[in-house]
Order: C-alpha cells, then sequence, then structure tokens
C-alpha cells in the first residue's frame, strides 16, 4: 500500500470519527442552543457512542459479506453525512441526538477501512500500516477540536456538522475512485454466519483480554476530553471555544508520536508496549489534575496521556488481526464495542462528577479507568497459556505465532 492510499483512509477514519467527537469543544454552547441542562450536556457526546455501539454490532460484520469494503466505505460515509447535515439543522435537542445516533451508527466505517488495510497489507507491513490508518483516528478526536473551536466562533457550532457532511461526500467519491479493491483469500460469510462469529470472539481470551483493557482505555480517555472544556470555560481560565480547541493540537503530539506503536507490534512486541503505554497512561494524570492552578502540567499530561493511549490501541488491533485474520471486520468491529462503551462511559460520568466533585474528582475517575486497564493487562500476563480453554488456546496460539513471526521479521530488517 503506497503513501497516498494510507493517507486517504487515514483521512477517512479521522472525518468519520470527528462526526462523533465534535461536540467535545463546543458542549456548553451546543448544550445551551438546544435547551439542555449542563448536568446533561455529556449525552451530546454520549449519543453518537451509542449510536456507534450499534452500528458496531448490526453493520461492522457486513465487511466480512461483501466483496468489496471499498463500496461498503463509500455507503457508510454517505449516510453519515445525512446524520451531519440532519444534526445542523436542528432546532431542539431531540433532532440533534436523532442526526448524532445516525451518524454515530454509520461512522462504523472507521473498523471496516482499518479491516480493508489489514486486508491488502501484506504480514510484514500489517502493523505498520494499522498504525498508519488508525492515526487518523486520533487526528480525528483531537485535530476536530482545533478546527471545530475556531468554526464554531466565527460561524457557530452547526457550520460543524455542516463542513463534516460535505467532506463525507468527498470521501465518498474518492474511495471508489482511489482504492484498488480487495483480492479476498476466502469466500465472504453470510450475513447471519457474521453475526454469530461475534459470539465467538466473545469465548476467546486473547480477545476478551484486549477487550477489557480497551474498554479502560477509552473510558480514561474520555474522561479527559469530554470534560476538559468544562474546567477551562470557567473560572479562573475562561477560555473561549477556540482556545479550547488548541489543546487538541497538544493532544495530536502526543498521539503521533506513538505511530511508531505499529512497527514495535510488527517486532513483536506488542505486550510490553501495552504494559508500558498503561503505566504513563496512570502518571499522565497526576499532571492532568493540575488544571485548575497550572495549564503547564496540563499540556504534559495529555501528551502522555494521547501517547499512551495511541501506543495501547494500535498494539491491540495489530494482536486481534493477527490472531483472527479470517474475521477482520467482524473482530475488528467486536473490540471497539468495548472502546464504544469506554468512551460512552467516560463522557457521562466525567461532566457528572465536574458538578460535584470539581476537577479533581474527573482526575481521579480518569486515573481509576486507567488503573483498571493495567490490572487486566497484568493478570493476563502472569496466567500461563496452558490454563486456556480449547476456544481460546488456538486463539492465543495464532497470538504467539503472529508475534514471534513479527520478532524475526524485526530482526531480519
Amino acid at each position: 500500500m503506497n503513501v497516498w492510499r494510507r493517507l486517504l483512509l487515514a483521512v477517512v477514519c479521522g472525518v468519520a470519527v470527528a462526526s462523533i467527537y465534535a461536540a467535545q469543544p463546543v458542549l456548553e454552547v451546543m448544550g445551551r442552543d438546544l435547551g439542555l441542562p449542563a448536568q446533561l450536556s455529556g449525552w451530546i457526546v454520549s449519543t453518537g457512542q451509542f449510536g456507534y455501539l450499534a452500528g458496531l454490532l448490526l453493520l461492522v460484520p457486513l465487511g466480512d459479506v461483501v466483496a468489496d469494503r471499498r463500496r461498503l466505505i463509500a455507503v457508510h460515509l454517505a449516510v453519515t453525512a445525512v446524520g451531519m447535515i440532519l444534526t445542523a439543522a436542528a432546532s431542539a435537542a431531540w433532532m440533534a441526538f436523532v442526526g448524532l445516533a445516525a451518524a454515530g451508527v454509520f461512522a462504523v466505517v472507521v473498523q471496516t477501512t482499518v479491516a480493508y488495510a489489514a486486508s491488502v497489507s501484506p504480514p510484514a507491513e500489517r502493523g505498520r500500516n494499522i498504525g498508519v490508518v488508525t492515526s487518523g483516528v486520533v487526528v480525528g478526536i483531537l485535530g476536530a477540536r482545533v478546527v471545530t473551536g475556531s468554526l464554531a466562533e466565527v460561524w457557530g457550532w452547526r457550520s460543524i456538522y455542516v463542513v463534516l457532511a460535505v467532506l463525507s461526500i468527498g470521501l465518498a467519491a474518492l474511495v471508489l475512485v482511489g482504492l484498488p479493491s480487495e483480492e479476498r483469500t476466502s469466500q465472504p460469510s453470510g450475513y447471519r454466519q457474521a453475526v454469530a462469529s461475534i459470539g465467538y470472539l466473545f469465548g476467546q481470551r486473547t480477545f476478551l483480554t484486549r477487550g477489557l483493557i480497551a474498554f479502560f482505555l477509552f473510558a480514561s480517555f474520555g474522561t479527559l476530553w469530554s470534560g476538559l472544556s468544562l474546567p477551562l470555560a470557567g473560572s479562573p481560565w475562561h477560555l473561549n471555544e477556540s482556545q479550547i480547541g488548541l489543546f487538541g493540537i497538544v493532544g495530536l503530539a502526543g498521539a503521533l508520536g506513538a505511530a511508531r506503536a505499529g512497527r514495535w507490534a510488527d517486532a513483536g512486541r506488542a505486550r510490553p508496549v501495552s504494559g508500558i503505554a498503561l503505566v504513563l497512561l496512570i502518571l499522565s494524570w497526576a499532571g492532568i489534575a493540575q488544571l485548575p492552578w497550572t495549564l503547564w502540567f496540563l499540556v504534559v499530561g495529555i501528551v502522555v496521556l494521547d501517547f499512551a493511549v495511541q501506543a495501547v490501541h494500535v498494539s491491540n488491533q495489530h494482536v486481534l488481526t493477527s490472531a483472527f485474520p479470517e474475521r477482520l471486520s467482524s473482530v475488528i468491529g467486536s473490540y471497539m464495542v468495548f472502546y464504544s462503551l469506554g468512551s460512552a462511559l467516560g463522557a457521562a460520568a466525567t461532566t457528572a462528577l465536574f458538578t460535584s466533585h470539581g476537577w479533581v474528582g474527573s482526575s481521579i475517575l480518569g486515573a481509576g479507568f486507567a488503573a483498571c486497564a493495567l490490572i487486566v493487562w497484568a493478570t493476563d500476563r502472569r496466567r500461563p497459556l496452558a490454563g486456556a480453554t480449547p476456544r481460546s488456546e488456538k486463539a492465543d496460539t495464532h497470538q504467539t505465532q503472529a508475534e514471534t513471526q513479527g520478532t524475526e521479521a524485526g530482526q531480519a530488517l
């Protein structure tokens, strides 16, 4: 896969995920305009997350059914644009929620895109390509904060969703024209079979471990980014939307710094990288908690947090796509169920906790989620493969073989 195709896929992921997170820097303004109480403003983001969850369960398995994932990517982008237009035109909160939920359902184009990238990549380059494409997700989440903050200040929060709709339509056309069709090594399965395979995955130790890590990982991530605008807009800082959005650049620096995580995974270091990154995630909250008194420690904490989250996320996906190569769309979609639930939990919990216990309470919550992820990682690392059930043992064997092959490839380079 050449650099331009990787870039196109990364942009697709970025725009799709931005449709869910674009509201983060304008929660207060958007909630007030739609008549929502402050304590319920976190549900603007959570609504998209729950729609995303439904899409993961119902739409992502289609990636293992259709013969050419490119067409599925284009259709998802087009329908996401419809949800964005409905949100931009909303005159009441319920209309915005419907639009955000619809966009969230079809934002699962991210998972279909990652599955496509994994499918067309040689095994020795899979981690690298997944890392680059997945970086688009982080750019979408964090970069959107910069752009949306500026757009909202100049043209209002509705302009954000108009721009996202136009970008989605344009990308749908580029995907059909600029990407090659897949050469599937096996016949696509039926839809019922693809959905049923999700139940099989939830019986695999490797899948469950990486999924639980993702749940707590993104609960910690959501605690920061869904709640950050509230203390920054209040005393003593009183920042406006564009100033708050600039913190997304800080997060991008950390997340893009972890782009090499894919290469580390190709070299067989996915497990140790995950453990080190989770320790860094816990430590990052010590700086983030200083927000009421200083912004400098907040900046350092954000850089470390986003580096850690991206490193673990890429490592997780590399392990799972190597362990379940015949179920790429289903395994990525099912894994992202944990991501969606964790992000929704973090978004809803941080706004509620902030109103009662301030930013220190939100920071303790974020650090607690990170500690839970580290506990899951440490527990799985100490558990011998011999103790695995017959069904999960097969998946763990695939993972071990994949990491061994990655190590050999790294040594050859």
